[in-house]
């Protein structure tokens, strides 16, 4: 017999859970993944180190709860629909990511950085989250015989010029940003 959570219980716990994940996102935006500490959220939220992990059983659970949660608003921002050929499509697309990327740069790395050790980047709930990202690439693109390979380097395009503006590279080299991403969607809008 499973034990029933009162519904005022459960709202308590949804948002404690939220507070601890602002906390952990504000974190992550000052200091990178390696610098979100549960006793750090604890003593920021007025408790006791031991008492959030009645909301998550460690770290590495809190921090697989926030790379889905990116992974659902970075698919949510891709998702916007636009009417027309699969060139203004991919635009489009392309220009939510950047946007996402720009706007949200310590959740966007999180998504793309190396796994960190200790969570399972290969966890169903986090592989289901991606996928939806992937959903929407695929679709801009539509059906293709060749196994994914157009989209997944069309992916891995986008993705370079946005790491490269985010890691500060064209910065550095008097490189103007937006001008190396428009030259590289009319690339794949050639390409396509």
């Amino acid at each position: 017999m499973a034990i029933r959570q009162s519904p005022m219980r459960a709202r308590f716990r949804e948002q404690v859970r939220e507070d601890v994940k602002a906390v952990a996102l504000e974190q992550l935006a000052d200091g990178g993944a390696a610098a979100i500490s549960v006793n750090a959220i604890a003593k920021q939220l007025g408790v006791s180190g031991p008492a959030l992990y009645r909301y998550f059983a460690n770290r590495d659970e809190l921090l697989g709860e926030l790379v889905v949660d990116a992974y659902h608003d970075f698919a949510a921002a891709l998702a916007t629909e636009v009417e027309g050929s699969r060139g203004n499509r991919l635009r489009a697309l392309a220009t939510a990511w950047r946007g996402f990327a720009l706007a949200e740069p310590h959740r966007y790395r999180l998504l793309f950085a190396p796994p960190l050790p200790g969570y399972d980047a290969h966890s169903e709930p986090l592989v289901a989250a991606s996928r939806r990202v992937m959903d929407v690439a695929t679709d801009v693109f539509g059906p293709s015989d060749d196994g994914g390979t157009r989209v997944l380097s069309a992916w891995a395009r986008i993705h370079g010029v946005i790491s490269l503006e985010l890691g500060g590279n064209f910065t550095s080299m008097g490189v103007d940003a937006d001008g190396v991403f428009r030259h590289e969607i009319e690339a794949l809008v050639h390409d396509l």
